[in-house]
């Protein structure tokens, strides 16, 4: 089945086009109108203030997706508006909408595309791919170098608790905001990074109040095909500067579809299964009191990883009802000459997407030859092996718990009892935007 990209109708402010086009003309610092301290001053980019809720609605779905026509959620038309704004203006290495894509026959029905080239048009890694944990260089390339044509609006907790769109807003520096950007070298439609407090330049490791920021945004969204990724270094993240990658795809990813089994729930109703009869072996995260209390779960997990030097994925799915986080090896095995060369020859670095079932493909031979095998060849030499694997879950349920009895049903106990949950896509028709019917007041 091919697929193609359906442009959805957009919402595009006035004000912001006005406010942008006052940004490109503006002159001074260092001439490259960048985020850093040299062009900063009186800076103005649109600001998009969300709603901060405890829990989250469960009714929208991926893969139980109701038949109606909604309304268009103000944070998607802003984001869409936003990015076809950008396209336009020619600031992207490629038309991405140009790409070839399919779903490829198969149980899960894994997604190829063609995008010959972006390897080479993409920024190079230059970092270490043997640590996960690295400082921040601010002599590398870094967000704060991108142009303030590339922001696309400013993504920050309301102070009165109502969604609120500012046009033209200040950046204030002491606040350290967080921006949503376009990535030059898009993968997909609408294709964005979420910089939390860009101005700090964290490096790219996961906390609690970044990766709760980045959830925020997957429910403020409102839509199961807008979905958030993260890699760490050694996971392939090719830039050393914290950010989450995003974009809209309207077919379930075949990770969504694998069925899981559960194996811990805890105190706050956090419930934590595992992926089977999938290539990669992960754990898929849901439910809690609140959402911080599935935030939290989540960032303990990830913390883990990294102080351990485990390079992993997340994928945030369901409008950040499910969590899947996948710790992986391909890069290790890459050094140790473990991979064919059959695989190498496919220049093909499997992160989040690709882990999710989205097959980013460089040449047309792997392209035309896509096949349910293939993918699954390739995957399974990402995933840790069994025993590798019960040991990371092992560290994981020992740094959520604290040491405290906090885990109701322990891996050991559920393991042998396990109840199996199978994910099914009902008989509808998929449409791209399906989304929440929040309220945005624009502020003039």
């Amino acid at each position: 089945m091919m697929l193609r990209i359906k442009r959805v109708p957009t919402v595009v402010s006035n004000y912001q086009k006005d406010e942008t086009e006052e940004t490109a003309r503006r002159s001074g610092g260092c001439g490259k109108n960048c985020l850093r301290s040299c062009c900063i001053p009186e800076a103005k980019i649109p600001l998009y203030a969300f709603k901060k809720l405890t829990k989250i609605d469960a009714e929208n779905d991926v893969l139980a997706i109701e038949e109606k026509e909604p309304p268009v959620a103000f944070l998607d038309s802003l984001i869409l508006g936003e990015w076809e704004d950008r396209m336009q203006r020619g600031l992207f290495r490629y038309d991405v909408t140009a790409c070839e894509t399919k779903v490829i026959p198969g149980e899960y029905g894994f997604i190829a595309q063609l995008n010959e080239g972006r390897h080479l048009r993409k920024r190079p890694t230059e970092f270490r791919v043997d640590k996960v944990l690295q400082p921040f260089d601010g002599n590398k390339f870094n967000f704060t170098k991108v142009g303030q044509e590339e922001v696309l609006f400013q993504f920050e907790a309301s102070e009165d608790g109502e969604v609120q769109f500012y046009p033209s807003a200040q950046i204030d520096v002491e606040s350290a905001p967080s921006v949503v950007a376009i990535n030059v070298s898009p993968i997909e439609y609408g294709h964005v990074l979420l910089i939390p407090r860009i101005l700090e330049c964290l490096p790219q490791r996961i906390d609690h109040e970044s990766f709760l920021l980045a959830l925020y945004m997957a429910v403020e969204a409102g839509n199961p095909y807008f979905r958030l990724g993260y890699n760490s270094l050694g996971a392939f993240a090719t830039i050393n500067h914290l950010h989450f990658q995003a974009y809209y795809l309207a077919v379930p990813f075949p990770i969504e579809k694998a069925p899981t089994k559960k194996i811990a729930t805890l105190n706050d109703e956090v419930l934590i299964s595992e992926l089977l009869n999938y290539p990669v072996r992960g754990l898929v995260f849901k439910g809690g009191d609140t959402l911080q209390d599935l935030s939290d779960a989540v960032s303990d997990a990830c913390i883990c990883l990294q102080e351990n030097n485990i390079p992993y994925n997340v994928l945030i799915s369901d409008c950040g009802k499910r969590i899947f986080l996948l710790p992986q090896c391909y890069a290790e095995k890459q050094a140790l000459g473990e991979v064919s060369p059959e695989l190498l020859d496919t220049q093909v670095n499997p992160a989040v997407w690709e882990i999710s079932g989205h097959m980013v493909l460089k040449r047309r031979k792997d392209y035309d030859e896509a096949s349910d095998e293939n993918a699954w060849r390739l995957l399974a030499e990402v995933s840790l092996s069994d025993e590798r694997f019960c040991e990371v879950k092992e560290l994981i349920f020992e740094a959520i718990s604290n040491g405290e009895d906090i885990i109701e049903n322990t891996a050991d106990t559920m393991l042998k009892d396990p109840i199996e949950e199978k994910n099914t896509i009902p008989k509808r028709s998929h449409r791209t935007m399906v989304a929440g019917t929040q309220e945005c007041v624009v502020q003039q």
